[in-house]
């Protein structure tokens, strides 16, 4: 990512660069060799998803090719905030209502499965990533807000026998050093970790296992057609043609018209981040006690966490349309604000970073996986990406290469709808509008 040092209209300077970018050096793609001919897999994305994917097709004896538009990791997967959370985007008691209470739970344990599955691979490849089981606080912003983390904690322990804890506002200062919220729950399975670092890893696992990552390789066009007498799809890429029997699209917030089917039932959502100065020992722990990775009740939310270096690292939707450098200093300042209401006592430290990347939210706010036009996938992570894309990557590669039955993916089967009426083509004009409606909830709420 180009990095600028940008001026606050204060005397602060930050570089509009990911923070996390600087702590690793990405393992090296293809950038120059010709393509194969053909492979058995296409992985389009190079991310956590197409990866992890890439890892376990290759494991599994298939020969793999990962085109990636760009470089190893540069999307989400090195510009999140490193938090590798339970649940998803929708409560508990949301997906019993709208899909069923077998379905919910079903749903509710692959996201504890799939922390379980990042845990795994960073052991078995030994990937230096800062992972940590801290747990995530989520804190209530109205009273109303921590009423219903009461019932969510007693409906997820009912259902689904995962216990929560429920913190009062008079204990919430042994969790977060701020005043200004109303209780707490607490999830002791989340995790935090170095997300740069683990997609690094993650690329060299699959790098290992005989899976080959080509970089500049942005898929142009798909066309289903025969290869010497077997049903595949001729891949036309900026780097020249390939032949692959079967497709896996791992593109997310960053999904083209290449994959015009996919593209129109997702829209991609700005988020943005800004990273401070590594704090003094006794500030990072007053502002969290308990190391965990923190966010906030609201729709339009705040997201937070202290990096290993004790950088205070400050999260949310800014502005919800895809990063530009102007919209990065305007969140920037919105978010430095934002840091500010919920923790005073950081007026003194600069800003040292501060960048944008895109989410992908599907028009229910679901993950989907399974398979649309003869090519597999999975993306629609709504900002639970971490964990959920590393493990519906490796899934969707066991049903691929047939050592598990499509009812193995969680979302099998489940719905995946596209815009009310079809009014939409994949360029999300209706995002600035989408930010001013969550804002109007949070505020009625």
């Amino acid at each position: 990512m180009h990095e600028q040092q940008i001026l606050f209209h204060t005397t602060m300077a930050f570089k509009e660069k990911v923070f996390w970018q600087d702590t690793v050096t990405m393992p090296a793609g293809d950038t120059a060799g010709a393509l194969p001919d053909s492979v058995d897999v296409a992985v389009i994305g190079a991310g956590f998803t197409g990866l992890s994917a890439a890892r376990t097709l290759a494991q599994n004896g298939a020969s793999v090719a990962v085109l990636e538009a760009e470089s190893i990791g540069w999307g989400a997967s090195s510009r999140n905030g490193g938090m590798v959370l339970t649940g998803l985007k929708l409560p508990l008691g949301t997906l019993s209502a709208r899909y069923g209470g077998e379905a919910a739970h079903r749903l509710y344990a692959a996201s504890l499965a799939s922390i379980d599955c990042v845990e795994q691979i960073v052991r078995e490849e030994q990937i230096a990533c800062d992972f940590s089981r801290c747990g995530h606080l989520e804190v209530a912003c109205k009273p109303k807000h921590f009423d219903d983390f009461r019932r969510s904690a007693e409906l997820i322990a009912r259902e689904c026998n995962h216990t929560l804890r429920i913190i009062p506002k008079s204990e919430l200062r042994a969790e977060i050093g701020s005043e200004i919220y109303h209780g707490g729950l607490v999830d002791d399975a989340s995790a935090g970790l170095n997300p740069a670092q683990y997609v690094a890893g993650l690329a060299q696992a699959a790098q290992r296992a005989g899976a080959r990552v080509y970089e500049g390789a942005r898929v142009e066009k798909i066309e289903r057609d025969a290869n010497q007498g077997g049903a595949s799809f001729r891949l036309t890429t900026a780097r020249g043609p390939l032949w692959a029997r079967d497709i896996f699209v791992a593109t997310s917030g960053y999904t083209t018209s290449a994959t015009r089917a996919l593209q129109k039932k997702l829209i991609p959502i700005g988020s943005y981040i800004i990273a401070t100065e590594p704090l003094p020992a006794a500030l990072a722990a007053e502002v969290s006690p308990r190391d965990r990775m923190i966010y906030d009740s609201k729709n339009y939310l705040y997201y937070y966490r202290l990096t290993p270096d004790r950088r205070m690292l400050f999260g949310g939707r800014a502005r919800f349309l895809p990063e530009t450098p102007q919209s990065i200093r305007e969140s920037a300042e919105l978010l430095r604000r934002g840091m500010l209401d919920v923790y005073p006592q950081l007026r003194d430290i600069p800003v040292a970073y501060a960048w944008g990347g895109t989410l992908d939210f599907a028009f229910d706010m679901l993950p989907h996986a399974g398979k649309l036009n003869g090519f597999h996938y999975a993306l629609g992570y709504a900002g639970h990406g971490v964990a959920m894309a590393t493990y519906l990557g490796k899934i969707m590669a066991e049903i691929i290469g047939g050592r598990s039955q499509a009812e193995a993916n969680p979302f099998h089967g489940l719905p995946f709808p596209g815009a009310p009426l079809g009014l939409y083509d994949g360029r999300p004009w209706f995002l600035p509008f989408a930010g001013a409606w969550y804002k109007f909830l949070d505020w009625v709420s």
